[in-house]
């Protein structure tokens, strides 16, 4: 049984549904595509072409399958089971393997998919999936006659027999990533998978992961809370709270200038520079986005000189070592609290060597961004809500350049909710680090660090074609 991981992901994420079919009863491998997870190796090829880096992860594929049929207890039988990304290149692989008996697509989109192929296909998405629901039932229609609409849920169209078996459910209340931990997405692929095989009640044991999603979310949950303990225990830098408090007029140009400009400043420049999907383009356009707030920032204040910047920032007298402490301290927490845990728990989050140098180029760009952005957010007089709205004019930002360039940046789209996700969740981390500290540079240096680490860590390393 060969348990594939989506673009982004990771031979972890895969682990609630690679364990619980493995306690049933199946061998079960699961592995890192290139270019993601802990793999060195960067992907190459066309990302946008079939024929391109498709193809190479087929290949690779292939190498996974002949490796594990050398496994012990394995009987020369292969079953696949991919999410998103994957479901293309497994339903490709098993339309050219025939010990490929059964697939499972979690999330699936597969252009190649025909009324014959691949063998036995169960097609899961998640409720809130509108558009891969729709798509499963069009792969279901294939076998079944009829149109797309009526195809039902949880019923089997076609033939074990034959290898002409289909069928569509449908995990409730989840999306993208949570369709992974529902206890459907698990029961329908074991019950699948054994009927495909012919398999006994009494040759399949329970399996062992539901509610993982539910125990990830608790630790999170936890994490949370302990962060908000812990921030009270930083070292005051300033008794009043410092920034810019701009008003909503200033922020409307400082934050929404730079909006509009920077997909077009950044329009005519190449991607590709760094060897990751988009993340070169995602930490140039952090940068640019933060140094033209910079300088709009500093002529609408008027154009204050470096040690009138550094007295307002509470970096004299002893405030740059109390910066120090209170950023070496968030750094130890979020090693400690959040590293370790998404990393053991959820996704690899525990870069390899090779990521190190783009964890630093990226955080050459978060780091102006949100040192500018904190400062223009936060202060005394500071406009309520002013936090959020600048985020969003920065995510607005993010969806210009994709539709200036929607071949190029495609994969933005899909990295998009990620990054809201992030910024909802530093955001309140945020708060409450000025709260403590009196001090936006502080929590500044904390989201940089953090959304740099993130996207050098997860986003899958790409030398070209």
């Amino acid at each position: 049984m060969v348990v594939a991981h989506g673009f982004a992901g990771s031979q972890r994420l895969m682990e609630p549904i690679a364990l619980a079919l493995a306690g049933s009863g199946f061998v079960v491998v699961t592995f890192d595509f290139l270019g993601h997870g802990r793999h060195p190796r960067p992907m190459r090829g066309d990302l946008q072409d079939q024929e391109g880096t498709p193809a190479i992860l087929v290949e690779q594929t292939g190498e996974v399958v002949d490796r594990a049929l050398q496994l012990d207890g394995v009987d020369g039988r292969v079953a696949l089971l991919g999410h998103s990304m994957a479901t293309n290149i497994l339903v490709r692989y098993a339309q050219r393997d025939p010990r490929a008996a059964a697939t499972v697509g979690v999330s699936m989109f597969a252009p190649t998919i025909d009324e014959g192929s691949p063998l036995n296909l169960l097609a899961i998405s998640g409720q809130l999936e509108r558009r891969l629901r729709a798509e499963a039932r069009r792969v279901v229609a294939m076998v079944a006659g009829g149109s797309d609409d009526e195809i039902e849920p949880f019923t089997t169209y076609g033939s074990f027999a034959t290898g002409s078996a289909r069928r569509a459910a449908v995990a409730p209340r989840v999306e993208h990533v949570g369709v992974l931990y529902s206890a459907t997405t698990i029961d329908e692929s074991k019950a699948w998978l054994d009927a495909a095989f012919g398999r006994s009640a009494t040759d399949s044991r329970v399996g062992r992961s539901h509610g993982r999603g539910l125990w990830i979310a608790a630790l999170l949950a936890a994490v949370f809370v302990l962060a908000r303990l812990l921030v009270t225990r930083l070292p005051r830098v300033s008794a009043h709270a410092l920034g810019a408090s701009a008003s909503w007029a200033r922020l409307a140009l400082v934050a929404g200038l730079p909006a509009l400009i920077t997909p077009f400043l950044l329009r005519p420049m190449p991607t590709g520079f760094l060897p990751v999907v988009v993340g070169d383009y995602l930490a140039v356009h952090f940068g640019v986005f933060g140094l033209t707030m910079a300088l709009l920032l500093w002529w609408t204040g008027g154009r204050p000189d470096a040690r009138r910047i550094v007295a307002h920032a509470g970096l004299a007298e002893g405030g740059a070592q109390r910066v120090a402490v209170a950023v070496a301290a968030l750094l130890v927490w979020f090693a400690v609290a959040m590293i370790w845990p998404l990393d053991r728990y959820f996704t690899s989050f525990v870069p390899v060597a090779e990521r190190l140098p783009l964890m630093l180029a990226v955080f050459a760009g978060t780091l102006p961004y949100f040192v500018v952005d904190e400062w223009a957010t936060r202060g005394a007089q500071a406009r309520r809500g002013a936090y959020p709205v600048t985020k969003l004019l920065f995510l607005l930002s993010l969806a210009l350049a994709v539709a200036l360039d929607f071949e190029g940046l495609f994969f933005l789209v899909i990295i998009v909710p990620v990054i809201l996700l992030f910024f909802v969740v530093h955001g309140v981390f945020s708060r409450w680090i000025v709260r403590a500290t009196g001090s936006p540079l502080v929590a500044a240096l904390g989201n940089a660090v953090a959304f740099a680490w993130a996207i050098g860590v997860t986003f899958p390393l790409y030398a070209g074609a």
